[in-house]
Formats: C-alpha cells, sequence, structure tokens
C-alpha cells in the first residue's frame, strides 16, 4: 500500500510523457506525436483517447526544435532579434509580432542584441539551430551578408527600423530623416534657431539618418549646421542628461533640444527639470515612450509607429511562407509629430 502511494506521489510529481500518454490510451508514441502536431492520419476513436489521456496526466508537449517540427517541416515558431526588449520601442514591436502570430499558432522567440554585433550573430545561429521558421532582425552588425545561407535555403527574414547591408531582404523602416526634419521645423516655426542635437551611437543607420534630416532642415532655414551644438554618441539617458547639463551651463546655451531617441529624450528632460529650466528650453524628441504626456510640460514627439512596422513586418513573414514571391523590397511607415507643449515654448525668434 505503502508503495503504491509513493509511486503514485512520484508520478504525480513528475511530468507526464508523450509515452505515458500513450500507455494510458492505449496507442502507439508515433499516433500520440501525430494527433499532439494536428496530423491527418488518425482515426477519431483514437484522436479521442489520445485527448483523453492528455487532459487526464496533464500532458504538456515539450516544444524543443525537434518536438515543435511540423509534418510540413516547420517550426511553428518564428524568431525576433532586437534591439533591446526593455525598450518602449521594441516592447511596442515584439508585440504586434505576437498579436500576428498568436493568431496563426506560431510561437514567437525573441533576444536583445544591446548594440552588440556579437550577440546578434549568436542570437540568430541560436535561433536558426532550432530551425525558426523565419526572422525578424533589428541589426546592430555593420554587415548582415552571412545570413545569406539561411535566405537561400527559403527562410524568409524581414528587417524592421534598421536597413539589412550585404543583404538582399524585405525591410519595414520608418521615415527618420522626414521625421527629423519635421522637428527642426516646428522649433523654427516656434522662434528658434540655436536648436541643439542629441543624437544616438554614430553607428546606428537610423542615428545618422536622423542627423542627416536635422542637418538638411537647418539648412532650409539658413542656418548653418556647424554653428549649432552637436552632441553623437548617447545611449543612455545618464549620458544624454550629462551632455545636456554641459550644453546648459555653456556661454551661449542653445535655446531647443532635439534628442534623436526616447531614452535620449528622458536623460534630456531629467536635466531640464533638475536646473529649472523645463519651461524655458523647448524640447522636441524623436520616438514616444509611457507618461511622456502627463510630464509637464509634455512632451512634443516625433512618434514612430512600431506597432504598425511590427504588423506589417509579421505579414511580409507570412506572405512569404505561404508561398507568395517577390523581389525584396522596403516598406516605410510615416512618423508624426504631436505637440504636447515642450515643442511649443516660444523662443527669443518668435515673430
Amino acid at each position: 500500500m505503502h508503495a503504491a502511494a509513493s509511486a503514485t506521489s512520484t508520478s504525480a510529481r513528475a511530468r507526464a510523457t508523450l509515452r505515458d500518454v500513450a500507455l494510458l490510451a492505449g496507442v502507439s508514441p508515433k499516433t500520440v506525436s501525430r494527433v499532439v502536431n494536428g496530423e491527418a492520419g488518425v482515426s477519431a476513436p483514437k484522436t479521442a483517447a489520445v485527448q483523453r489521456a492528455i487532459a487526464q496526466l496533464d500532458y504538456r508537449p515539450n516544444f524543443t526544435a525537434s518536438s515543435l517540427r511540423r509534418s510540413s517541416g516547420r517550426s511553428a515558431a518564428i524568431a525576433a532579434v532586437l534591439e533591446d526588449l526593455a525598450n518602449p520601442f521594441s516592447a511596442a514591436l515584439h508585440r504586434a509580432l505576437e498579436d500576428a502570430a498568436r493568431d496563426r499558432g506560431v510561437l514567437i522567440f525573441a533576444g536583445s542584441v544591446d548594440e552588440n554585433p556579437e550577440r546578434e550573430r549568436d542570437l540568430i545561429r541560436a535561433f536558426t539551430m532550432r530551425q525558426a521558421d523565419a526572422l525578424v532582425v533589428v541589426p546592430a552588425s555593420d554587415n548582415q551578408s552571412y545570413l545569406a545561407n539561411e535566405v537561400n535555403v527559403g527562410t524568409p527574414v524581414v528587417f524592421v527600423d534598421r536597413p539589412p547591408v550585404g543583404l538582399p531582404v524585405d525591410a519595414v523602416l520608418a521615415d527618420n530623416h522626414e521625421g527629423a526634419a519635421a522637428a527642426v521645423h516646428h522649433l523654427v516655426r516656434h522662434g528658434h534657431r540655436d536648436i541643439a542635437y542629441l543624437g544616438d551611437l554614430r553607428t546606428i543607420p537610423t542615428a545618422r539618418q536622423r542627423f542627416q534630416g536635422f542637418k538638411e532642415a537647418l539648412s532650409d532655414h539658413g542656418i548653418r549646421p556647424s554653428a549649432v551644438p552637436v552632441v553623437h554618441d548617447l545611449h543612455t539617458e545618464q549620458e544624454s542628461e550629462q551632455a545636456v547639463r554641459r550644453l546648459l551651463s555653456a556661454d551661449s546655451p542653445p535655446t531647443a533640444l532635439f534628442t534623436s531617441q526616447n531614452l535620449v529624450t528622458i536623460g534630456a528632460i531629467r536635466a531640464l527639470q533638475q536646473l529649472g529650466r523645463q519651461h524655458e528650453v523647448a524640447l522636441v524628441g524623436f520616438d514616444d515612450f509611457p507618461l511622456a504626456d502627463l510630464l509637464q510640460p509634455a512632451v512634443t514627439v516625433i512618434a514612430q509607429d512600431p506597432s504598425e512596422m511590427g504588423r506589417v513586418a509579421a505579414s511580409l513573414i507570412f506572405r512569404r511562407l505561404d508561398g507568395e514571391q517577390w523581389r525584396p523590397t522596403t516598406h516605410r511607415v510615416a512618423t508624426r509629430l504631436i505637440p504636447r507643449g515642450s515643442g511649443e515654448i516660444p523662443g527669443p525668434h518668435r515673430d
């Protein structure tokens, strides 16, 4: 009696296996595998017996690369290699991919590259070894030709936010150039000509595009780009905060700031608030972020639409998985200016 109770207790603690389900249902393990994977060719009585055994044993399939792979040769999983899942932009992009995948019964595996090219390659290697059906990539490396073999064997690959280099694949990009230009035009209309630029790492293509849009918009208004303060390679809130403090302590401080990334914007806001200058120095940030509308003043932003970018990327992935073919294309998602207060603080040149 004690032995039986002990065996039952041990069994209850152990995770049920596919073989356990087969034994209880009175079928072969192969039949259980077919039912779990939704394959045809199993009779209704056997399917019902397997489903009853799964429910009774609370069996949960172990979705490793081998057990996840379907009869179609697909793994029912898409890998998303993103910049930083903790960043609101990456989080919104991931959620859009996840929502689209869930409708298809597909999983999303995601990882953060943290602007590290080696980490990017390691993550992609790990995901491809697990035979992910497709890849969505926000790259950190300056050349992605190492993915050519994956593309050649038919793995759909879509780049998001940053264009591919050395690889002919689809891309979904924000209009960074026009978004940055819109910020400058907006600040100039409100009387500012001394507009400081605070930029992300120059190794990032989007940072270079935003700076180019910033410079060209200044020139449109007869302002020499070399005459305004420029600080590059800010990638954390702390770096941005320190940069803004230095700028505002100069003999001729800027009257407005354009911050080209959401973490850079947050750092700038901290500096302005600590200096008590948040109602004096105008600010427009590239990228929206949570609670930006609740600050005082609320933060004017050039908003990207990472959710739409994720939806477009997912659509491209699933169309290719469904067999559609076309030459790789770039899809641009528009940005929009959201005036909330910080970008409308009047400057000394306002009419």
